[in-house]
């Protein structure tokens, strides 16, 4: 059971990767939209982490 959620929680902090990648290509170019990705990567990733860490708590 333990694996299943170690297994959500890396695939529910792919959309927070892919915006911080997103976000280092581009931020040369346009740094506001860079700061906009860091911000909602961090807020998803947080967001994350307390659903996930609630479903590891309940186990």
């Amino acid at each position: 059971m333990v694996f299943v959620t170690l297994i959500a929680l890396i695939i529910t902090h792919i959309p927070a990767i892919i915006m911080f990648i997103v976000g280092w290509s581009i931020r040369e170019k346009r740094p506001k939209a860079t700061k906009i990705l860091y911000i909602l990567a961090t807020v998803y990733t947080i967001i994350g982490l307390g659903i996930c860490g609630t479903i590891l708590i309940s186990i």
